[in-house]
Protein backbone atom coordinates (compact mmCIF):
# COMPACT_ATOMS: atom_id res chain seq x y z
CA UNK A 1 0.00 0.00 0.00
CA UNK A 2 1.37 3.41 -0.95
CA UNK A 3 1.50 5.84 1.97
CA UNK A 4 -0.46 9.05 1.56
CA UNK A 5 1.75 12.08 1.02
CA UNK A 6 1.91 14.58 3.83
CA UNK A 7 -0.32 17.60 3.30
CA UNK A 8 1.44 20.15 1.15
CA UNK A 9 4.39 17.88 0.40
CA UNK A 10 5.78 18.34 -3.10
CA UNK A 11 6.25 15.47 -5.53
CA UNK A 12 10.01 16.00 -5.21
CA UNK A 13 9.80 15.62 -1.42
CA UNK A 14 7.65 12.50 -1.80
CA UNK A 15 10.24 10.95 -4.10
CA UNK A 16 13.16 11.94 -1.87
CA UNK A 17 11.37 10.63 1.24
CA UNK A 18 10.73 7.28 -0.44
CA UNK A 19 14.21 7.09 -1.95
CA UNK A 20 15.82 7.98 1.37
CA UNK A 21 13.98 5.24 3.19
CA UNK A 22 14.56 2.58 0.52
CA UNK A 23 18.18 3.43 -0.31
CA UNK A 24 19.16 3.51 3.36
CA UNK A 25 17.34 0.28 4.21
CA UNK A 26 18.24 -1.80 1.15
CA UNK A 27 21.19 -0.13 -0.56
CA UNK A 28 21.51 1.97 -3.68
CA UNK A 29 21.90 -0.82 -6.19
CA UNK A 30 19.09 -3.00 -4.82
CA UNK A 31 16.42 -0.31 -5.28
CA UNK A 32 15.06 0.48 -8.72
CA UNK A 33 13.13 3.49 -9.90
CA UNK A 34 9.93 1.44 -10.05
CA UNK A 35 10.19 0.66 -6.32
CA UNK A 36 10.65 4.36 -5.60
CA UNK A 37 7.67 5.18 -7.80
CA UNK A 38 5.54 2.69 -5.88
CA UNK A 39 6.69 3.90 -2.46
CA UNK A 40 6.34 7.58 -3.32
CA UNK A 41 3.02 7.46 -5.13
CA UNK A 42 4.51 9.66 -7.86
CA UNK A 43 4.01 8.50 -11.45
CA UNK A 44 7.06 7.16 -13.28
CA UNK A 45 6.73 9.97 -15.83
CA UNK A 46 6.77 12.62 -13.08
CA UNK A 47 9.61 10.83 -11.28
CA UNK A 48 11.79 11.03 -14.40
CA UNK A 49 10.81 14.67 -14.93
CA UNK A 50 12.14 15.41 -11.44
CA UNK A 51 15.16 13.10 -11.62
CA UNK A 52 16.15 12.21 -15.20
CA UNK A 53 18.26 9.26 -14.02
CA UNK A 54 18.77 7.09 -11.00
CA UNK A 55 22.22 8.67 -10.61
CA UNK A 56 20.59 12.09 -10.30
CA UNK A 57 18.22 10.74 -7.65
CA UNK A 58 21.05 9.09 -5.70
CA UNK A 59 22.98 12.36 -5.69
CA UNK A 60 19.93 14.32 -4.52
CA UNK A 61 19.31 11.73 -1.79
CA UNK A 62 22.89 12.03 -0.52
CA UNK A 63 22.86 15.85 -0.58
CA UNK A 64 19.59 15.91 1.34
CA UNK A 65 20.76 13.28 3.82
CA UNK A 66 23.95 15.24 4.50
CA UNK A 67 22.03 18.43 5.16
CA UNK A 68 19.49 16.73 7.42
CA UNK A 69 21.99 14.57 9.34
CA UNK A 70 24.28 17.49 10.11
CA UNK A 71 21.30 19.68 11.02
CA UNK A 72 19.97 17.17 13.55
CA UNK A 73 23.45 16.83 15.05
CA UNK A 74 23.95 20.60 15.33
CA UNK A 75 20.53 21.16 16.89
CA UNK A 76 21.28 18.50 19.50
CA UNK A 77 24.74 19.87 20.29
CA UNK A 78 23.39 23.42 20.64
CA UNK A 79 21.15 22.29 23.54
CA UNK A 80 24.32 21.85 25.62
CA UNK A 81 26.14 24.84 27.18
CA UNK A 82 29.24 25.98 25.29
CA UNK A 83 32.47 24.20 26.18
CA UNK A 84 33.77 20.62 26.17
CA UNK A 85 30.25 19.32 26.83
CA UNK A 86 29.33 20.20 23.27
CA UNK A 87 32.06 17.91 21.97
CA UNK A 88 30.71 15.11 24.16
CA UNK A 89 27.18 15.87 22.96
CA UNK A 90 28.22 14.61 19.52
CA UNK A 91 28.55 11.12 20.99
CA UNK A 92 25.28 11.46 22.88
CA UNK A 93 23.52 12.21 19.59
CA UNK A 94 25.26 9.26 17.96
CA UNK A 95 23.93 7.04 20.73
CA UNK A 96 20.39 8.24 20.07
CA UNK A 97 20.84 7.56 16.35
CA UNK A 98 22.28 4.10 16.95
CA UNK A 99 19.22 3.21 19.04
CA UNK A 100 16.80 4.05 16.22
CA UNK A 101 15.17 0.87 14.87
CA UNK A 102 16.18 1.56 11.25
CA UNK A 103 19.85 2.38 11.99
CA UNK A 104 22.08 0.83 9.30
CA UNK A 105 25.31 2.72 9.79
CA UNK A 106 26.56 5.68 7.83
CA UNK A 107 24.68 6.19 4.56
CA UNK A 108 27.79 7.80 3.08
CA UNK A 109 30.10 4.91 3.94
CA UNK A 110 27.46 2.49 2.67
CA UNK A 111 27.07 4.45 -0.57
CA UNK A 112 30.81 4.77 -1.04
CA UNK A 113 31.18 1.02 -0.50
CA UNK A 114 28.56 0.32 -3.15
CA UNK A 115 29.37 2.91 -5.81
CA UNK A 116 32.42 4.92 -4.75
CA UNK A 117 34.69 3.03 -7.14
CA UNK A 118 32.46 3.58 -10.16
CA UNK A 119 30.67 6.86 -9.42
CA UNK A 120 32.89 9.91 -8.94
CA UNK A 121 29.80 11.86 -7.83
CA UNK A 122 28.96 9.40 -5.02
CA UNK A 123 32.61 9.33 -3.93
CA UNK A 124 32.75 13.14 -3.90
CA UNK A 125 29.51 13.44 -1.90
CA UNK A 126 30.72 10.89 0.65
CA UNK A 127 34.04 12.72 1.05
CA UNK A 128 32.28 16.09 1.32
CA UNK A 129 30.05 14.75 4.10
CA UNK A 130 33.03 13.42 6.05
CA UNK A 131 34.98 16.65 5.50
CA UNK A 132 32.02 18.72 6.75
CA UNK A 133 31.71 16.53 9.84
CA UNK A 134 35.43 16.95 10.55
CA UNK A 135 35.18 20.74 10.20
CA UNK A 136 32.21 20.74 12.56
CA UNK A 137 34.14 18.77 15.19
CA UNK A 138 37.16 21.05 14.69
CA UNK A 139 34.95 24.08 15.39
CA UNK A 140 33.60 22.43 18.56
CA UNK A 141 37.14 21.60 19.71
CA UNK A 142 38.26 25.17 19.08
CA UNK A 143 35.23 26.63 20.88
CA UNK A 144 35.95 24.35 23.85
CA UNK A 145 39.49 25.73 24.09
CA UNK A 146 40.98 22.29 23.42
CA UNK A 147 44.02 21.80 21.18
CA UNK A 148 43.29 21.38 17.48
CA UNK A 149 45.31 18.14 17.53
CA UNK A 150 42.33 16.49 19.27
CA UNK A 151 40.09 16.92 16.23
CA UNK A 152 41.22 13.89 14.25
CA UNK A 153 41.22 11.45 17.19
CA UNK A 154 37.73 12.68 18.18
CA UNK A 155 36.47 12.23 14.61
CA UNK A 156 37.97 8.75 14.46
CA UNK A 157 36.20 7.85 17.70
CA UNK A 158 32.88 8.95 16.18
CA UNK A 159 33.49 7.18 12.86
CA UNK A 160 34.59 4.00 14.61
CA UNK A 161 31.53 4.10 16.84
CA UNK A 162 29.23 4.43 13.81
CA UNK A 163 30.78 1.42 12.10
CA UNK A 164 30.91 -0.69 15.25
CA UNK A 165 27.29 0.14 16.13
CA UNK A 166 26.14 -0.82 12.63
CA UNK A 167 27.93 -4.16 12.78
CA UNK A 168 27.05 -5.00 16.38
CA UNK A 169 23.48 -3.74 16.40
CA UNK A 170 24.20 -2.02 19.71
CA UNK A 171 24.17 1.62 20.78
CA UNK A 172 26.99 0.95 23.29
CA UNK A 173 29.82 2.07 20.96
CA UNK A 174 28.59 5.66 21.37
CA UNK A 175 29.00 5.43 25.13
CA UNK A 176 32.49 3.94 24.78
CA UNK A 177 33.52 6.60 22.26
CA UNK A 178 32.12 9.33 24.52
CA UNK A 179 34.15 8.05 27.46
CA UNK A 180 37.34 7.95 25.36
CA UNK A 181 36.60 11.48 24.11
CA UNK A 182 36.12 12.67 27.69
CA UNK A 183 39.50 11.18 28.67
CA UNK A 184 41.17 13.01 25.75
CA UNK A 185 39.50 16.30 26.63
CA UNK A 186 40.36 15.95 30.33
CA UNK A 187 43.98 15.12 29.53
CA UNK A 188 44.24 18.14 27.26
CA UNK A 189 42.83 20.39 29.99
CA UNK A 190 45.10 19.03 32.75
CA UNK A 191 47.57 21.54 34.24
CA UNK A 192 51.15 20.98 33.17
CA UNK A 193 50.14 19.26 29.98
CA UNK A 194 52.91 19.49 27.36
CA UNK A 195 52.11 21.95 24.57
CA UNK A 196 50.62 20.14 21.63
Amino acid sequence: MTPSPAAGESAEDQVLDAAGELFYARGLQAVGMDAIRGASGVSLKRLYQLFPSKDALVEAYLRRRDERWRGVLARHVETVPAGPGRVLAVYDRLGQWFAEPDFRGCAFVNSFGELGGTSPAVAALARAHKDAFRRYVADLVDAAGAPATLTDPLVLLAEGAITTAALSGSAEPARHAREAARVLLDAAAAPGRPAG
